[in-house]
């Protein structure tokens, strides 16, 4: 089955919508159908199970947590330690920039990021299952590699050599509202309503009002950053099609590998001339391992644990908490206008992504009898 995904870390640094292939069982808010039934027995099927919901086992509800009584507290943890992850990675770019030339930083963060990642995939997948899928999906997982990471992070690496990394993070949280714009055109199924009309104008206009305060030497950076959100919107729409039968493991490994080969030349040519200072070295560190390897790990187990519905709550921590990281331990402040952009963008997310009507049609289902 195919479910909606927020990967990345910028994705990703922030957060964006992708289609990932994820067997049926290992999703709790999946809900199985039977096939060549009446029609009135497939709609009490459907109502009853999302009535029961992922949250009702046979030793009873799981206990409320501080998201709600949906999320356990076990995945709570896990959501919070993501978003921390996730939001900690601007503030490490900002640190790693001011030493290390964006693609060299960048760089580094996927060799390591891919490398941390590869033993988890060779314990879970084995060698031959890892190397097999990987030759058969190179294409696309070049691709992806260069659309989903190289591109877009080196791009957020510049842009924070000229722009505070809160503002960065709250700017690229509309990746998904450019998945969902570009959804309305590439997936046939998907129709523009008046909230979700609504909610993409809403969400645009936070961006348009984020970009056009900006003085005019900030201007392209902001651009830069827009610019990476759309591409992390391009590649969740191509990987939705092209690494459909991939298992998500292979396709980051694989995306992060290609994705650091195709910056080492431009890399190399800008080594430093001294070594890092262990400030920057340890936010290279940070990147790889903690905001790459650990965040897909935890990404993966959190959608596997608590379902894509509820895993699109990262989407409104990460930006937040970057805006808090940057101001504590880097000393930027917060202005006014960042705060207003970003409620206007996380106010488009949820209508403009359809998430709202999702949770309603949800809820209507569970209130209707059996």
């Amino acid at each position: 089955m195919l479910v909606a995904a927020v990967l990345g870390p910028e994705e990703r640094e922030d957060r964006e919508l992708e289609a990932v292939r994820v067997a049926s069982e290992q999703v709790s808010d999946a809900v199985e159908l039977p096939v060549g039934q009446p029609q009135r027995t497939v709609k009490r099927r459907f109502r009853r199970d999302l009535r029961q919901g992922p949250e009702c086992s046979g030793e009873g509800r799981r206990a409320p947590s501080a998201f709600g009584e949906g999320l356990s507290r076990r995945h709570s943890l896990m959501l919070l330690a993501l978003a921390a992850f996730w939001g900690s990675s601007f503030m490490f770019i900002k640190v790693g920039v001011r030493e290390l030339e964006p693609t060299t930083l960048i760089c580094a963060r996927l060799a390591i990021g891919a490398l941390a990642l590869l033993p988890v995939a060779l314990l879970r997948l084995g060698a031959r299952t890892l190397l097999l899928e990987s030759r058969r999906a190179w294409r696309p997982l070049v691709l992806i590699g260069l659309v989903n990471s190289a591109i877009p992070i080196t791009s957020i690496a510049w842009a924070e050599t000229r722009i505070d990394s809160g503002l960065t993070a709250v700017i690229q949280a509309a990746a998904p509202l450019f998945t969902a714009l570009l959804a309305l055109r590439f997936a046939r199924h998907d129709r523009v309503g008046g909230a979700r009309l609504l909610g993409l104008l809403v969400g645009f206009g936070g961006i348009a009002l984020l970009v056009g305060v900006q003085p005019s030497g900030n201007i392209v950076a902001a651009l830069a950053v827009t610019f990476s959100a759309l591409c992390y919107a391009v590649a969740a729409i191509y990987s939705a099609r092209a690494l459909v039968t991939v298992q998500p493991l292979v396709s980051a490994v694989g995306a992060l590998a290609a994705a650091a080969i195709s910056l080492l030349p431009f890399a190399l040519v800008q080594l430093p001339s001294r070594f890092p200072s262990w400030e920057v070295t340890g936010a290279v560190l940070a990147l790889g391992i903690g905001g790459t390897s650990a965040g897909y790990v935890l990404y993966y187990a959190l959608l596997a644990g608590a379902g894509a519905s509820r895993s699109i709550l990262i989407t409104y921590l990460v930006p937040a908490l970057a805006l808090v990281y940057g101001a504590v331990f880097l000393g930027e402040p917060v202005h006014t206008v960042a705060v207003v952009g970003l409620l206007l963008v996380l106010g488009g997310v949820a209508p403009g992504t359809g998430v709202v009507g999702l949770a309603r049609r949800r809820v209507q289902a569970t209130d209707v009898g059996g």
